[in-house]
């Protein structure tokens, strides 16, 4: 099998994802880990080629065009496994993750297999804390299974990291590379309109290490916003309602606070609008089952509204730009993280 891992910056973090693969239950003589990396400058190439000189399970490709998608086709091309999984350089995968996807792949018949992900903060700070209590709270993120979890195996929209037959790349085709962000969930739907299967099994967890500041989940979840729209061009749809409740949240308190002058009945429902999800944000996050401390909750109560008007505003901006606009050439993508 051939793993991929899309990769750009990751000095902190790519070594202790190599170590978690390269430790894998997985067969060691049937697998080969293709790091396809977006031109870093931080050292991280650096790192991977002292892997690649030791272990020759390991092969560095480039990615000049420093995009996730453009990664994941330049490793599927290059593949030599029958079974490919997409492993992002953000998180690190117990020993079972591989035996596990392959048995579900092989035994369900499912076309894209994967799991849920346990959330980490990236450091001991309050704000760190509150980002991954956030980022595997229904509250904060909906009914996302791979994010909150799951008991049984369930067929899902999407999952994380996937594992895949390789033959389903010559019947749907590869990622669509002008997604920047939410290229996963487009291929996912294509494969789904196809007849495939993705499937979320609870067998096994990766650890996922969530950003490190407000300012980063912010302009994560904006450019999560910014792509659904294109997305939902391209697929004919919405894939999901819970994608549409941050823009229309948003929308909503816009249009409220433009009607003010106009409709006295618009201040008061725009309070209560508000009171209403400040109360439901500050409930979260006083009951949510972390060990955070009064300070971590405070940052929570932050980090809610960072994660909904992010991807609200994004929602509404992206419509504008990839809906009622002309078409433009894609964002420059190497301001955008490949690691989620």
């Amino acid at each position: 099998m051939t793993v991929i891992v899309p990769c750009r910056n990751e000095r902190r973090y790519i070594s202790s994802c190599l170590d978690s693969i390269l430790e894998t239950a997985y067969p060691a003589d049937r697998i080969e880990v293709l790091v396809v990396d977006g031109a870093s400058d931080d050292g991280t190439r650096e790192i991977v080629r002292t892997y690649a000189a030791s272990e020759p399970r390991v092969r560095l490709l480039d990615n000049p065009r420093r995009s996730a998608p453009a990664a994941l086709n330049i490793g599927i091309r290059a593949a030599r496994g029958e079974i490919i999984a997409r492993m992002d350089a953000h998180v690190v995968y117990p020993p079972q993750y591989l035996p596990v996807l392959v048995k579900a792949l092989l035994e369900t018949g499912a076309d894209n297999v994967g799991c849920p992900i346990v959330t980490l903060p990236a450091n001991r700070s309050a704000a760190a804390r509150a980002i991954a209590c956030a980022l595997s709270h229904p509250f904060g993120v909906g009914n996302s299974r791979f994010r909150i979890g799951t008991a049984v195996r369930r067929e899902v929209d999407t999952v994380p990291f996937g594992c895949f037959r390789r033959e389903v790349f010559d019947r749907v085709g590869l990622f669509d590379e002008e997604l920047i962000r939410n290229q996963d969930e487009e291929f996912n739907f294509r494969l789904i309109r196809n007849g495939g299967r993705v499937l979320l099994v609870p067998d096994v967890a990766a650890q996922y290490y969530a950003r490190a500041s407000l300012r980063h989940v912010a302009r994560m979840y904006y450019q999560y916003g910014w792509y659904k729209p294109l997305v939902a061009r391209k697929v004919g749809r919405i894939m999901t309602v819970r994608q549409l409740v941050p823009a229309a949240f948003v929308a909503t308190l816009a249009t409220l606070a433009l009607l003010a002058p106009f409709w006295p009945g618009a201040p008061s429902a725009l309070v209560a609008l508000l009171a209403t999800y400040a109360a439901a944000d500050l409930a979260a996050a006083l009951t949510a089952r972390s060990r955070l401390g009064l300070r971590g909750r405070a940052m929570l109560a932050l980090v809610f509204p960072l994660i909904h008007f992010g991807y609200g505003l994004g929602s509404l901006a992206g419509a504008a730009h990839w809906l009622l606009r002309p078409r433009r050439p894609t964002r420059t993508p190497e301001v955008v993280p490949l690691s989620r």
